[in-house]
């Protein structure tokens, strides 16, 4: 029991910048609030020495610092003493109210995992620290979901415990820092928080990438005192002609973050740019009034600088996904230096840095509902994380889906009525389907971009406007969805859904289908393998598992030929042991026993690497190399003569024969051509045969590649194009 005693308050700062905003009478709620957390947490202390009570006034200062309203600010002080305290719900109800006690629920940090059903699933997260952080992880994210101010809290929270990361042991600092960038700053960018959002990007790259940051960090001070002055001028100048055109502004200097620079640093290495060309490292700002001043004021730096091509966005008129509005230009100022120039209203400018806390900033007796008829509208994304809560069951499954399909960049496509979907960048039709509804993406049959009819695995671009085709008769979605290769699904709730469609399919008709997979698989890569090898290889504890996750779409096609270990794949025959071992200089092969022994390929098989092989001494010609599958491997009639042979380096291509069955059409030839040069494989020879008295042609092609798992995909891609049956791997 919390013994109450005279109250000791908080920091001159923190009370000062309630006292800003806030009625006495909230003000005296919060320092109560203050006391509450200061004698919970008694004598704890931080990592760093300092009393525990220092974190949590850190966090409530923070959001305080965006005038919050006084519910948050006092869930913030309390966030961890339902934690660290053992402090009980029913406690901060009784004292602090419902409301407050919800949030701080909400922002507990997790110690026990939320959704186990078994004492397996226990046991299993507790051996593996990364599903167990994966399930906090989902927790996190549906609570915060419930109530957007718990967001806030554990982004205030988070950004304290960045600033004071250097206690903390090594391995914790990367790991800590690891999820930040990948969960906590894309979360903040998506609320359009972006102050804090940067504030978690450069102390996130401060301890995964300190090489780097101290690079940045030079490039960038090097020459700092020559910028500032060069920015200076630019402002006074530009500020003077805003005055001349009588447009109110606001104009100012705006420094780039240093994990910003760093990432763009990389993209322009890639284009062959160097760092002085980086537009916005040198950057104003202008705010107005209105928002016709700021196309007023974009006038006014247009014609005093030159305007750089394919340089200006306008997000005023067409603004992000988190509701950021604001006009962007680059352009060559004085001494022919690129900088960038942002103009935006004061409010614009407001959310622009605090997204969706100036939502909630404070008014009196509006507690508990957000002030802008634009917050729902900016929450639509949020609620898919619950909507996942419901449909996904794995954590790792869960988490994928966030990371990629709400937190990664986004593309903005239509419906014929108007209505926007989001997407991640690489979204096809498919996802689009998916995203409106799981049927319709279940039984898609077409689909049209801008009123032009597409594949289904087409590349979405902006402003794209979308119509599914949908299926007369229930269908069902295609196992070539989810192949990799064919990028038919490019988020992963997608995804997920068409591998739940799958699992909920008869166990039976499961394990017939992923049969069929394996031995097509198997039959058109030529290779003669066992269920029990496959399965084993690929860490599967039957034939039946195997089966069924090839079934079920729970695993690619693709594995069977990754399954496949370059080193490993020569068996020792019977009677047989390993003497010394020599490597091919040209072929890219280990030859057992024979030292400096010549080799070459059997022109009756082709074998290719990956293919179980073996080799037959021949004097003065070296080893002759067949796959243990071929019909002419002569070590039958003179066993004598038979040597272990095995793949070492991939340094070399090697030939491989196909057969494509398909119907002829203009285009054919061209679409497989360029098919197969996109993966970037030679071509030897091509041929092709028409059947009389039909419409069907048999492409005989002969192609260099460096293993199994190249032609594996391959066929994929052969086969996905229009007019083709089927493609095999074939023995002359």
């Amino acid at each position: 029991m919390i013994q109450t005693t005279k109250i000791h308050q908080p920091s001159d700062k923190f009370i000062q910048t309630l006292g800003d905003y806030m009625t006495p009478s909230s003000v005296k709620n919060v320092t109560e609030a203050y006391e509450f957390a200061r004698l919970s947490h008694g004598e704890q202390k931080r990592m760093s020495g300092e009393p525990y009570i220092v974190h949590p006034v850190a966090t409530a200062q923070h959001l305080a610092e965006m005038r919050l309203d006084s519910t948050t600010i006092i869930a913030a002080l309390l966030h961890d003493v339902m934690e660290d305290c053992n402090v009980s719900y029913d406690t901060l109800k009784n004292k602090f109210g419902n409301e407050v006690a919800r949030l701080v629920d909400g922002a507990t940090k997790l110690k026990h995992l939320d959704g186990l059903t078994n004492r397996s699933q226990m046991a299993k997260q507790r051996q593996n620290p990364e599903n167990r952080r994966s399930a906090n992880l989902r927790k996190m994210l549906v609570a915060m979901a419930q109530d957007v101010r718990v967001i806030l809290i554990k982004l205030s929270d988070r950004l304290h415990n960045m600033q004071t990361l250097k206690y903390l042991p090594e391995n914790r600092r990367k790991r800590i820092a690891r999820e930040t960038l990948d969960i906590h700053a894309p979360l903040a960018h998506r609320l359009g928080m972006n102050d804090i959002k940067w504030q978690l990007e450069d102390e996130s790259f401060r301890y995964l990438m300190p090489d780097e940051y101290k690079a940045v960090s030079k490039l960038v001070a090097r020459k700092r005192g020559e910028r500032e002055q060069y920015v200076n001028a630019l402002v006074k100048t530009i500020k003077s002609e805003l005055d001349k055109s009588i447009i109110e502004s606001t104009v100012y200097g705006r420094a780039k973050h240093l994990y910003s620079i760093y990432d763009k640093l990389n993209r322009y290495q890639k284009m062959g740019k160097k760092f002085d060309e980086i537009h916005d490292l040198i950057a104003i700002r202008i705010l107005t009034e209105k928002i016709d001043e700021c196309y007023g004021a974009l006038g006014v730096v247009h014609t005093k600088w030159r305007p750089v091509n394919g340089e200006f966005d306008d997000y005023i008129a067409n603004p992000k996904e988190n509701m950021y509005q604001s006009l962007h230009t680059s352009v060559m100022g004085p001494g022919n230096f690129p900088l960038e120039v942002q103009i935006r209203t004061k409010n614009m400018d407001k959310i622009a840095q605090e997204g969706v806390a100036s939502h909630w900033s404070y008014k009196e007796n509006e507690v508990g509902a957000p002030n802008s008829e634009g917050f729902e509208q900016q929450m639509t994304w949020l609620r898919r994380i619950l909507e996942w809560q419901q449909e996904l069951s794995g954590d790792e499954e869960y988490l994928t889906s966030v990371k990629t399909d709400l937190l990664g960049d986004q593309i903005f496509s239509y419906t014929p009525k108007g209505d926007v979907i989001d997407l991640p960048i690489g979204a096809t039709p498919l996802d689009f389907a998916y995203r409106i509804h799981t049927e319709l993406g279940h039984n898609t049959s077409g689909a049209q971009i801008n009123g032009k009819m597409v594949a289904l695995n087409t590349l979405l671009q902006n402003g794209d406007v979308v119509e599914i085709k949908k299926s007369h008769k229930a269908k069902g979605p295609n196992l070539d969805w989810l192949n990799p290769n064919l990028h038919y699904l490019s988020s992963a709730g997608a995804q997920s859904k068409v591998r739940q469609w799958f699992r909920k399919q008869d166990k039976k008709a499961m394990i017939r289908q992923g049969r069929n997979i394996l031995q097509k698989e198997l039959m058109r890569l030529g290779i003669e393998s066992s269920e029990p090898f496959i399965a084993s290889e690929l860490g599967l504890s039957s034939v039946t598992e195997l089966l069924e996750q090839l079934g079920s779409a729970q695993m690619p096609v693709s594995r069977i030929a990754e399954s496949i270990d370059f080193n490993e794949t020569n068996k020792k025959l019977d009677n047989r042991t390993f003497r010394t071992v020599t490597e091919s200089k040209s072929k890219g092969l280990v030859v057992m026993g024979e030292p400096d022994t010549l080799t070459r390929f059997a022109q009756c098989c082709s074998p290719l690497q990956g293919d179980d092989i073996i080799g037959y001494l021949t004097r003065g010609r070296g080893v002759t190399v067949h796959r243990i599958s071929c019909n002419n491997t002569p070590y039958t009639i003179s066993p004598e003569k038979v040597i272990e042979v095995n793949w070492g380096q991939r340094a070399t291509t090697y030939p491989a024969r196909l057969t494509l069955n398909a119907y002829d059409r203009i285009g054919l030839i061209r679409d497989i051509t360029e098919v197969v040069s996109s993966e970037g494989i030679n071509i030897h020879r091509v041929s092709s045969r028409e059947d009389e008295g039909s419409n069907a042609v048999t492409i005989a092609l002969t192609v260099y590649i460096v293993g199994v798992e190249q032609l594996s995909t391959l066929f994929s891609k052969l086969e996905a194009i229009p007019g083709v049956g089927s493609v095999i791997r074939i023995n002359e």
